[in-house]
């Protein structure tokens, strides 16, 4: 009897994960042309941004296998629309002023990049040291779109 159940419910999870399929949100993945990038300090810096906030904060994503297979591509594609509506370092030339303070502080307070973003990503982890440069980069950015203003 207990058999029948769990086969009962393996099998409907699995028609469940394939008629998910035929929803299109998700799987249609882009990365609309860089137009402006900020002025990184230095290529080390501007490589550790690339390395632990670029698949989520930039048109430079590296869209995972799994981000085309409903229900991670679902969670995948709205993780990278708020990201970039936050902090785009691919629009940098645009009117809008991302805070590059905000993502430092962030940074610092060890809230990005994301916990479950690391468990697939483990490149994005930084050292202590590679944090605090990360940090200090994203500040100067932040005080140069400021026009030098304090800190």
């Amino acid at each position: 009897m207990a058999k029948r159940i769990v086969r009962r419910v393996f099998v409907g999870a699995l028609v469940l994960l394939v008629l998910i399929q035929a929803i299109p949100y998700g799987r249609d993945h882009d990365n609309p042309p860089v137009t402006g990038e900020p002025a990184w300090p230095s290529p080390r810096a501007r490589g550790l941004a690339k390395r632990a906030c670029f698949d989520c904060h930039s048109h430079e994503v590296v869209w995972p296998w799994y981000s085309h297979i409903a229900p991670m591509s679902w969670l995948v594609r709205m993780d990278v629309e708020e990201a970039r509506e936050h902090l785009n370092f691919s629009t940098w030339d645009r009117p809008r002023m991302y805070d590059a303070q905000e993502a430092a502080e962030e940074v610092e307070e060890g809230a990005m990049p994301l916990p479950r973003y690391l468990w697939n990503h483990p490149e994005a982890r930084l050292s202590a040291e590679e944090k605090a440069e990360l940090v200090a980069a994203l500040k100067t950015i932040a005080r140069d779109r400021r026009g030098g203003e304090g800190d």
